[in-house]
């Protein structure tokens, strides 16, 4: 009886837990269309096609997270208009949502764009988990099928981390310790692999 207890608490906790759901939708971009979720725990996901039943997992910091939330909080929960009154061009329809197990649906929100500080801060933050895991995409591709691909995929996660736009870096180990480690990549794409690993266990 206490074991079941425990577990039903235990349900009743994770289904009560908010989650921040970001999509954009711009047709003729690339990709045209991205969701990513974001739990309190910090897990996360990441697709850019919306029948993807298998979207790619990340782990936010503690410190990320809380920045995420603080803003949705800020933002009312997304029960308040977003949209600029001036007219600009189309840059993608956003949607904000913030849903929480304990008050049932949510609230959501659609812009094209907003003159709100807080919704333009939320919404770069996201923007940056997508650059993130697209580049953790195309590293994992190149692995997996383009081996001279792989020096240059991982140039390109050097110039998001130097732009200051590499979230939850520390999904990247696996790929960079198995390029760094296999012979059968190119020794120059295996020295920057294990650099870039190291910097990112040393950040830590």
């Amino acid at each position: 009886m206490r074991a079941l207890f425990v577990f039903l608490l235990a349900v009743s906790s994770v289904m009560a837990a908010p989650r921040l759901i970001y999509t954009k939708s711009f047709p003729g971009s690339v990709p045209a269309f991205i969701e990513i979720a974001v739990e309190r725990s910090g897990d996360g996901f990441y697709k850019d096609d919306p029948k993807d039943e298998d979207p790619l997992k990340f782990q936010l910091s503690s410190a990320d997270t809380d920045q995420i939330f603080h803003l949705a909080d800020s933002l009312g929960h997304f029960t308040r208009p977003l949209e600029a009154k001036a007219k600009v061009a189309n840059m993608g329809m956003k949607t904000f949502r913030y849903e929480d197990g304990a008050e049932g649906a949510g609230a959501e929100v659609k812009f094209n764009f907003s003159e709100n500080p807080d919704a333009q801060a939320l919404a770069d933050w996201f923007e940056r988990m997508a650059e993130t895991e697209r580049a953790y995409i195309e590293l994992e591709r190149a692995v997996r099928f383009d081996k001279l691909g792989v020096q240059d995929a991982i140039l390109q996660i050097e110039i998001v981390r130097d732009q200051k736009r590499l979230t939850a870096p520390q999904q990247f180990l696996p790929l960079l310790d198995r390029v760094a480690k296999n012979e059968s990549f190119l020794h120059i794409a295996r020295d920057r692999a294990g650099e870039l690993a190291d910097q990112i266990r040393a950040a830590k």
